[in-house]
C-alpha cells in the first residue's frame, strides 16, 4: 500500500503547547513546520515531507484547508479603478461603490464593515469578477457546501489541544509574569518612547486600531508607559503597573477563550461542509505529556500515513448556537432604531429585544 502523507494542523489556545508538539512531530516524521501559502504545502507533499501547520490567523487556517476562492477565469466584468480601493475612504462611501459594482455582495455586507467591503472590492479588482459570483461558483463546485469551497487536501488531520480552563488560565497568568521578568516592559518602553516622540512631533493622537497596536501587550501598558518618569517609581506608578499587568492577563485569557470558541464553531459545529477529522489531546497534566499528547499524536498521524485503522476516535460533531453572519446572509434595516443588521439570526434577535420594543412603543 502506497504511503500517503497527511496535512497536519495543530489547533489550540495560546499557551496550550502547540509549538512543543509541532517540534516533536517534525523530528519524528522528518516533517516541516510551515506558516505559508498552500503552494508550499503542495510542494512539501510532493517532496514526501510531512507538512505541519501551527499558528497563523483563523482566516489563514480556513483558506488553507478549504478553497476559499475559485481560481478559474469566468465571465469578466470591468475591474474597478484603483481609486475604489482607497483605504482612506469612509466605510459608507466604499459600500456605495460596492453597491454599484457588486450589488449582491453589498446586500450581504454591513455598511460599517470596512474590512469585508474592501476585500470584496479587491477581489473584483484582482479577479475581474464579482465577489458574489465567485462565491456562488465556489458553492456549486464538487464537494463544496453552502458556505465554502471543497477541501484542498482530502488527507488532512487536525490535532486539537485541550486544557482544563482553570489550569490554562493559571499557565497564561504565569506566562505573562515570565514575559515581564524577561524584559517585556523594557521593550514596550523603548517602542512607546520612539512612537510617542514621532506622534508628538506630528501632533497626532494615539491610534490603537492599526498595525502593531492590535497585538496583545501594547495598548494594555499605555497608561503606565505614558506616566512621567518620576511617577513610575511612586506608589501610584506601582499600582498603575499592577493594573496593566492584570489587564494583560485578562485579555490573554479572553483571547484563549476566543480561540477555543472559534475552533468549536468553525469545525465541530459545522454540519454544512466537509470537515477534516479532529482529534482531541489533553494537555492539562504536563507530567503526562508523552502519554496523553505526543504518543497519541504520533499514532494518529501514522495511521493516516499507512492508511490503517486508527485506535483513537475523532471528536464528535456538536451543535453550536451562533449569531455570526456568513456570506449568504442578507442585511436588514430597522427604520425604528435606524440600524442595520446582517443575517436572520441577528435580525430576529433585534426585533425581540427590549430596546427595539421600547423605541416602537415610543413612536406609537
Amino acid at each position: 500500500m502506497a504511503l500517503r502523507l497527511p496535512l497536519v494542523v495543530i489547533l489550540g489556545a495560546t499557551g496550550s503547547g502547540k509549538t512543543k508538539l509541532s517540534l516533536e512531530l517534525a523530528r519524528k516524521f522528518k516533517g516541516e513546520i510551515i506558516s505559508a501559502d498552500s503552494m508550499q504545502i503542495d510542494n512539501l507533499i510532493k517532496r514526501n515531507k510531512l507538512p505541519i501547520i501551527v499558528g497563523g490567523t483563523n482566516y489563514y487556517i480556513e483558506s488553507l484547508l478549504w478553497k476559499i476562492l475559485i481560481e478559474e477565469p469566468g465571465d469578466h466584468v470591468k475591474a474597478p479603478p484603483s481609486r475604489y480601493l482607497d483605504h482612506e475612504l469612509p466605510s459608507e462611501e466604499l459600500h456605495k461603490k460596492l453597491k454599484l459594482l457588486d450589488p449582491e455582495m453589498a446586500r450581504r455586507l454591513h455598511p460599517n464593515n470596512k474590512r469585508k467591503i474592501l476585500r470584496s472590492l479587491e477581489v473584483l479588482h484582482q479577479k475581474g469578477k464579482q465577489h458574489s459570483r465567485i462565491l456562488d461558483e465556489q458553492r456549486s463546485a464538487e464537494g463544496a457546501s453552502a458556505t465554502g469551497g471543497p477541501l484542498r487536501f482530502p488527507n488532512a488531520v487536525i490535532l486539537k489541544l485541550d486544557c482544563e480552563k482553570e489550569i490554562l488560565d493559571q499557565r497564561l497568568n504565569q506566562r505573562v509574569d515570565k514575559m515581564i521578568e524577561d524584559g517585556l516592559l523594557h521593550e514596550l518602553a523603548n517602542f512607546h518612547k520612539q512612537y510617542n516622540e514621532s506622534r508628538i512631533k506630528n501632533s497626532e493622537i494615539p491610534d490603537y486600531t492599526k498595525g502593531v497596536f492590535q497585538s496583545i501587550g501594547f495598548k494594555e501598558f499605555h497608561s503606565y508607559l505614558t506616566l512621567p518618569e518620576d511617577e513610575k517609581n511612586t506608589e501610584k506608578g506601582h499600582q498603575e503597573l499592577a493594573k496593566c499587568i492584570e489587564q494583560l492577563k485578562l485579555v490573554t485569557r479572553r483571547y484563549a477563550k476566543k480561540q477555543n470558541k472559534w475552533t468549536r464553531n468553525r469545525f465541530l459545529g459545522r454540519r454544512d461542509r466537509e470537515v477534516p477529522p479532529m482529534y482531541g489531546l489533553d494537555v492539562s497534566d504536563l507530567s503526562k505529556w508523552e502519554e496523553k499528547v505526543t504518543q497519541p499524536a504520533i499514532e494518529i498521524i501514522q495511521s493516516f500515513i499507512n492508511g490503517s485503522e486508527c485506535n483513537h476516535l475523532p471528536l464528535p460533531m456538536e451543535p453550536v448556537a451562533t449569531s455570526v453572519p456568513n456570506s449568504l446572509d442578507n442585511t436588514h434595516f430597522c427604520d425604528v432604531c435606524d440600524r442595520i443588521f446582517v443575517g436572520e439570526v441577528q435580525w430576529k434577535e433585534h426585533l425581540g429585544s427590549n430596546r427595539h420594543r421600547k423605541r416602537l412603543l415610543k413612536l406609537k
